[in-house]
């Protein structure tokens, strides 16, 4: 037996001990992120200014950032910091990265999840859906991803095949699934989850596969239990009409419609209103394309082409408003939605803004749904302009049912999915936006032919009627331009990128930072547009910026790269020999930058533009 001495004092050292370990583990936790913490990020009231805590920094969706170590007089001194192997490509990167507790999260075209030390690059965790790559890439034809969500303690994740996947953020373990979509039936995944309130809203892609019925759901944060799902175009007439709006779209349809699914996809635009309870989501085109194959002509077709406003605890539609009735150009209505205070003519408006695929930027009363007011940001030809409702005057030259037609903007829209931000010192909103016409013909099967009558090299008629909107500058495929969203007026535009790829943000440095789809790193002045840095990252296939800060020294970062061999769409026998990078910046960064991947001459006219 072996016999122990009893001190005194060991159970107070022990408790001491105990105590003090506590206190460690507790100052060692990570702040939950709730609703609270989500409601002020990226306004003046945000505990973790440094931080990006979800896709558009503010659920305002500005992406505003306050940091300003790198500013307009030291921006030139951008160094590439450190770059983390994404992985096999296959796809363009199109995922916003988020930060949280010195780690930087992301996910890959492939919707593999990742967190590193967001200041040198670690890997801390990866995990992988180990999704059926070559059924996905059959059944979708599009390897995209536009990010991920974060709520207290868990990183919520989108999978290209229809699930939505909850993963601890601390060590990527999973901790509940829930499945939005089947590919099997042409829906999928490729939209950034929000957080509003204590749930999960999340749409599906897939509005131009064809016979598709788009809608958007929300589920618990913690649980992913589903809480309501919101159709957003009627389904067959002879079934219960799921609610009161889908009664009174089912009135803007006809004939067999609902046989082809009607489109409506949810795959990018959102933003959220706490104060209000309302989420705001923008739709995809109607399906098929040309109106005289949906059933019935000279209907609106609701709700394709729309932003909604739907009640977040109800998931009842409050108001909507729609950009383009009996849409025959895929002028969708899926591109950023961004909330903004603004003055105007001297009266205080809460906004929905919107610088739609159409051409025209709008400003929306958030809270009533009425138009404020609309104007085009670039050439615009299809339309002659809005009348006081908002409703589009449409030119009839711009209608292609009997021969090809040149429609200004161009087919991927005057902007995309490439994010705008606003800088509220400078009152602008920077836009990625391109400026180039589009050919549309009818074709048989229910799609438009584009570049022209491929069958017979027909030109394509010249819509005679005059163009609004600020001029197309020449042999220019698109820009960045500032847009002043009171005033309706362009203050500065600057060459290179497009609606489709990269993106901006911008920050209290008086700065923009614009990647573009060739691999291109920008950075201008925000009140006067002047080029102050650029940089080619040997990448293209680009994602939208970010900025964080971790002790005291910010950082600029984007992931890049589709990682395809020449003319195809991924490795070759497993190698990659120019693998997508996330890239992180900083002032004075050393490390090397990649080689340029050269670029393959296109071997066929380039098709539509796809984007969701």
């Amino acid at each position: 037996m072996h016999m122990f001495r009893i001190n005194r004092v060991t159970p107070l050292l022990a408790a001491l001990c105990l105590a003090g370990f506590a206190l460690a583990l507790r100052a060692q936790k990570p702040a939950a992120i709730d609703q609270a913490v989500l409601k002020n990020a990226g306004t003046p009231k945000d505990e973790f200014p440094g931080s990006w805590l979800t896709y558009g920094k503010s659920q305002s969706e500005t992406r505003y950032s306050p940091l300003k170590q790198i500013d307009s007089s030291n921006v030139k001194r951008l160094g590439l910091e450190w770059t983390y192997v994404l992985g096999a490509g296959g796809g363009n990167q199109e995922a916003t990265p988020l930060v949280w507790n010195n780690m930087i999260y992301g996910i890959t075209s492939w919707s593999v999840v990742f967190a590193l030390d967001g200041r040198t690059g670690k890997e801390l965790w990866r995990w992988d859906p180990e999704l059926n790559q070559s059924a996905v890439r059959e059944q979708t034809g599009l390897i995209v991803n536009r990010g991920l969500a974060l709520y207290n303690g868990l990183i919520i994740a989108p999978c290209l095949d229809g699930r939505l996947i909850a993963l601890n953020a601390l060590t990527g373990r999973p901790a509940w699934e829930a499945r939005v979509a089947y590919t099997q039936d042409g829906h999928y995944l490729t939209m950034a989850p929000r957080i509003a309130g204590n749930r999960v809203i999340v749409g599906v892609s897939g509005g131009d596969k064809g016979e598709n019925r788009g809608y958007f759901d929300a589920y618990d944060a913690m649980t992913g239990q589903r809480a309501w799902r919101f159709y957003t175009v009627p389904g067959d007439p002879k079934l219960p009409y799921e609610n009161e709006a889908m009664r009174v779209a089912a009135k803007t349809w006809g004939g067999d419609f609902y046989k082809k699914g009607g489109g409506g996809a949810v795959w990018d635009g959102f933003a959220y209103d706490p104060e209000a309870n309302l989420v705001y989501v923008g739709t995809g085109n109607a399906e098929p394309w040309t109106q005289k194959f949906r059933g019935a002509q000279n209907v609106d077709n609701l709700y394709t082409c729309s932003i909604l406003a739907v009640d977040l605890t109800t998931g009842q539609l409050k108001w909507y408003f729609q950009t383009v009735p009996n849409d025959n150009w895929d002028f969708d209505s899926v591109q950023q939605l961004m909330l903004l205070d603004l003055t105007i003519e001297g009266r205080p408006r809460k906004v929905l803004t919107q610088a739609a695929k159409n051409g025209f930027f709008y400003a929306i009363d958030r809270v009533s749904g009425q138009f404020i007011s609309g104007a085009p940001f670039v050439k615009v030809n299809w339309a002659k302009g809005l009348n006081d409702s908002g409703r589009p005057l449409v030119n009839p030259e711009a209608y292609y049912d009997t021969e090809p037609v040149a429609v200004y903007p161009t087919g991927g829209g005057a902007h995309n999915w490439a994010p705008m931000s606003f800088n509220p010192n400078t009152g602008l909103v920077y836009i990625p936006a391109s400026y180039q016409p589009y050919t549309y013909q009818a074709d048989d099967d229910y799609k438009p032919r584009t570049n022209g009558d491929v069958r017979t090299g027909t030109q394509p008629r010249q819509i005679k009627a005059p163009a609004i909107g600020p001029a197309a500058p020449d042999s220019v495929r698109g820009g960045l331009q500032a847009w002043d969203p009171v005033k309706h007026t362009l203050v500065w535009r600057a060459d290179g990128g497009g609606g489709i790829g990269g993106g901006t943000v911008t920050t209290a440095g008086n700065l923009v930072f614009h990647v573009i789809n060739d691999g291109h790193f920008v950075a201008y002045s925000a009140d006067k547009g002047e080029k102050l840095f650029d940089v080619q990252t040997g990448r293209t296939g680009m994602a939208p910026p970010i900025t964080y800060e971790i002790d005291g020294k910010q950082y600029v970062a984007f992931l890049g790269g589709a990682g395809r061999g020449a003319g195809v769409m991924g490795p070759v026998d497993g190698k990659v020999d120019n693998p997508p990078l996330l890239f992180v910046f900083a002032l004075d960064g050393k490390a090397a930058l990649p080689t340029p991947v050269a670029a393959q001459p296109p071997s066929a006219p380039a098709p539509r533009p796809r984007a969701n």
